[in-house]
């Protein structure tokens, strides 16, 4: 499987997207978030987050570029390149340090990065949809493409 779509109707279901999506995600993952501002990015992360048992305040590095969270069993790195000038400042913010760990990083804005970042294991794209969201995540590694399968056959519906 290389592809799903999920519908979010609210912020809430993009609470639980995450939740699901955490749950399946294992040390040195790489995820992209793309989508116009206001599309549920961060919300999403906060779900992710929230399912590790994070339970402080989550925010959009929107001014630090990234934030990081240090969870039980694994560090997790929240980028925002929305800021970004030229690909060539990640370089200087020492990326490869970032995502040379055993870290989960989520990168939000990563075509602004394009070109000094590696192929992410998930690619999702929030997408407004009337009043709610759909999500579309793309398997583009061999692990992505497992998350995706293991989602896709997940109990609780996460797809529609």
């Amino acid at each position: 499987m290389t592809e799903i779509s999920i519908e979010l109707p609210d912020e809430a279901s993009t609470l639980r997207f995450g939740q699901a999506v955490m749950s399946r995600l294992a040390a040195g993952c790489l995820i992209f978030l793309r989508g116009e501002l206001g599309a549920g990015k961060t919300s999403f992360v906060r779900g992710c987050l929230r399912q590790a048992g994070y339970q402080g305040a989550v925010k959009s590095p929107t001014f630090t570029l990234v934030e990081q969270y240090a969870l039980p069993g694994t560090m997790v790195y929240h980028f925002d390149l929305y800021r970004l000038n030229d690909p060539e400042e990640l370089e200087w913010m020492g990326i490869r340090d970032y995502l040379e760990t055993e870290a989960i990083c989520f990168m939000e804005w990563p075509e602004r990065g394009e070109g000094c970042l590696p192929k992410p294991d998930l690619d999702i794209d929030l997408l407004y949809e009337g009043s709610g969201r759909r999500a579309v995540l793309r398997g583009i590694s061999k692990r992505g493409r497992e998350i995706l399968t293991a989602l896709d056959g997940a109990s609780e519906p996460v797809k529609d």
